[in-house]
């Protein structure tokens, strides 16, 4: 009995120890983590070996003392980026946020440079590493974009900072699950005038769109109206087309007994017509025959004695010019007799009387000195001057050097006694006043 007892004793302490070493040998790994077995050397993908074996999703056995066991989570980290003053291409600073979903990698051989580079590290350190790397990825990228681009396409800008990270990331042992960019902002307005402009094209788009659409609507309203008013013009160009059929129906009918109508009226018109032209002819022969006694006779009987008058007023003109012709010959005769200072005379007989009545007029005045005055605004001296000097620019006559000439000569003038004829109104203004004063 003591026996049993003391075999039950054994064994139970047998399987208490076989449960405290398999509880702390055996490790089971969840989906979102992989074992990592560190001690043992075997070769992997490539042809490296690496000291340590892998578990993921599953279970394993320690080697004892041989074997070191770690567990490294594979689970997403979420990392806000923030990027501020980030040149863009074309040096404008701007301002991204975003969020990103990255792991560590779980397949090979991406697993192994995690393995290198982050077994040990807190998850805390390894989101920081992952944010400083995506931060500097994000820089890069936003480098070789313009704003435009950053803002304009958002998916396309991620991709591209996928595709920039990928490779440092892998290189970490990380993947990048997701980038989402959350914001783009910056401080000098730049994204905010280009919003300005976007909505002012999507206004003057719309405008355009409104525009065309009215236009298309009035368009679509006058083919319309065009359709209805080329169907109304049919519609009445038939209506038009039987109504002249008919009119010329009835035209045809009533034509005989028009034209009938009209020969009728003809006939009578031309016999009225020859009726008035032989009362017209009688009053014609009627007219010319009064005109004859009215007119006709009168004026001939006033013509002769017209031409009677003309004839004797001819004669006396005729008598009256013979009259003048023998007095100007006369005239001349005298002329000649008087020599070669007839002209003078005969001048000094007519200025005689006018000199006397102009010097009348001047008063009795001591000429100290000889003023040459304008003749508008002189008084009667500067008239009689003024008349001297016209006479002689006229007739080329000088009365001050022809009187001076006369008396140192001593000439006595002799008095020229013009032909008395029978006088004539015409020729009156000829005869010669003979002077009863000497020179």
């Amino acid at each position: 009995m003591e026996i049993i007892i003391a075999l039950l004793g054994v064994l139970g302490l047998g399987t208490g120890a076989g449960f405290l070493v398999i509880r702390n040998l055996y490790y089971i790994c969840q989906p979102s983590e992989v074992l990592i077995f560190a001690g043992s050397r075997r070769p992997v993908e490539g042809g490296q070996d690496v000291g340590y074996r892998l578990v993921k999703g599953g279970s394993s056995i320690r080697i004892p003392l041989l074997e070191h066991a770690f567990r490294m989570d594979l689970t997403n980290m979420i990392i806000e980026l923030k990027v501020s003053n980030a040149y863009s291409k074309g040096g404008i600073p701007l301002t991204v946020e975003g969020v990103a979903n990255i792991k560590i990698a779980g397949e090979e051989p991406t697993i192994h440079n995690a393995i290198e580079r982050l077994l040990g590290k807190s998850r805390k350190e390894i989101e920081q590493l992952a944010k400083e790397t995506l931060e500097g990825n994000l820089r890069g990228v936003l480098a070789s974009l313009t704003p435009e681009q950053v803002n304009g396409d958002k998916l396309a800008f991620a991709k591209s900072l996928l595709e920039e990270a990928e490779d440092d990331l892998e290189k970490l042992g990380l993947v990048l699950d997701t980038l989402q960019i959350q914001n783009i902002s910056d401080d000098v307005g730049y994204l905010d005038s280009i919003g300005r402009k976007q909505r002012a094209d999507l206004f003057r788009d719309a405008r355009i769109a409104e525009a065309k659409a009215h236009a298309e609507s009035i368009i679509q309203t006058a083919e319309n109206q065009k359709n209805t008013s080329l169907k109304k013009l049919e519609t009445d160009i038939e209506v038009a087309k039987a109504e002249a059929e008919r009119r010329v129906k009835d035209a045809i009918t009533k034509r005989q007994a028009v034209i009938a109508e009209s020969e009728s009226e003809t006939a009578s018109q031309v016999a009225k017509t020859q009726a008035e032209v032989l009362v017209q002819q009688a009053r014609l022969k009627q007219v010319e025959q009064q005109l004859q006694a009215d007119v006709v006779a009168p004026a001939e009987a006033q013509c002769k004695r017209a031409m009677a008058e003309a004839k004797g007023n001819a004669s006396q003109i005729l008598e009256a010019g013979k009259a003048q012709a023998e007095a100007a010959k006369r005239l001349a005769e005298s002329w000649k007799l008087a020599g070669s200072n007839a002209r003078e005379i005969f001048l000094y007989q007519k200025l005689e009387v006018l000199l006397k009545t102009m010097v009348a007029t001047v008063p009795e005045v001591q000429v100290d000195n000889v003023t040459v005055v304008n003749s508008t605004q002189g008084g009667s001296a500067t008239k009689l001057a003024a008349f001297l000097a016209e006479l002689k620019q006229t007739t080329g006559i000088d009365v001050a050097e022809t009187i001076e000439t006369l008396s140192q000569n001593r000439v006595q003038p002799q008095v020229i006694t013009p032909v008395v004829s029978k006088p004539l109104k015409s020729a009156s203004n000829h005869s010669l006043e003979p002077s009863n004063s000497d020179s």
